[in-house]
């Protein structure tokens, strides 16, 4: 029998994992704060839970996608009670390392089986199932996740048995993402004070070692001002934030995590929060 999976968060992430679910013939319900976000998952198949509690009811596996510790405590506590004994919830919102100890602890305390799986990707790979699910928890609760996750990723990569160490390695993954958004915004924008025309940066670099589909991607984006959202500029603030400190709790100096969180919370200080984290070159260059 597949698994009836519950996606709590119907935001760019938790849309894109449902669609992918859905297209692998696994029974969805889906829950939203706002139940209009909710209603294209509807029209795709899936059945809209009016409450929390009625969404993870009948669930084996309860994947929860919001946007912070905060939010994620608030949705599930009160429902955990309504877990079935079998279900697994797989926490998947960049909430860094302390975050995920209180979810953990929250599952533990309730009884609840759980699995640290941040995923790497944005809204394309969502949607079409090619996410990288970095997961952690106990050994035991690989097979009862399978299906999900070959649903929803092109590759799973188990960290370790310990919760909290997929959350650090989504860290480590986001803070290379946070330079590298630095990095081309920084040299699209210098390329225009300069009177050059930017496209030459990407036509420089294409095909050499230091290339890549993504410099290409948002260097287009950037100098097309075209942002569009697939990775909220407010999330990679958010998620910086979290890898600051998780330098420093690492021995590791956090100048430049901290730098491109100065350039990113400036981007969102102009009204660029919702905008694709490719708004950053606002902050270089209006």
């Amino acid at each position: 029998m597949r698994p009836t999976v519950a996606v709590l968060g119907t935001g760019i992430m938790g849309t894109g994992m449902a669609r992918s679910l859905l297209r692998a013939a696994l029974p969805v319900v889906v829950w939203n704060r706002n139940p209009a976000r909710s209603r294209p998952l509807a029209e795709a198949g899936a059945v809209v839970a009016g409450s929390v509690a009625a969404a993870v009811a009948d669930a084996d596996v309860v994947i929860t996608s919001l946007l912070d510790v905060d939010a994620v405590v608030q949705t599930v506590r009160p429902a955990l009670g309504q877990f079935s004994d079998s279900a697994v919830w797989v926490q998947t919102s960049t909430v860094g390392t302390a975050g995920t100890e209180r979810l953990a602890d929250l599952a533990r305390e309730a009884g609840v089986a759980f699995v640290d799986a941040p995923v790497l990707g944005t809204k394309a790979p969502a949607e079409n199932g090619s996410l990288v699910v970095l997961a952690s928890g106990d050994p035991a609760l690989r097979a009862s996740t399978a299906e999900t996750f070959e649903a929803i990723g092109a590759k799973t990569l188990w960290v370790s048995a310990v919760p909290g160490d997929a959350s650090r390695l989504k860290l480590v993954l986001n803070a290379w993402v946070g330079t590298l958004i630095g990095g081309i915004a920084q040299s699209v924008a210098m390329a225009e004070g300069l009177g050059l025309d930017p496209r030459l940066f990407l036509d420089a670099i294409a095909g050499q070692a230091v290339d890549s589909r993504y410099a290409q991607a948002k260097g287009r984006m950037m100098i097309d001002r075209d942002f569009t959202s697939a990775f909220r500029l407010g999330g990679l603030l958010k998620d910086t934030g979290l890898i600051v400190d998780a330098l420093r709790e690492a021995g590791t100096d956090p100048a430049l995590a901290a730098a491109v969180r100065d350039r990113l919370d400036a981007a969102a200080a102009r009204g660029h929060a919702d905008d694709d984290i490719a708004a950053v070159i606002a902050s270089y260059r209006d």
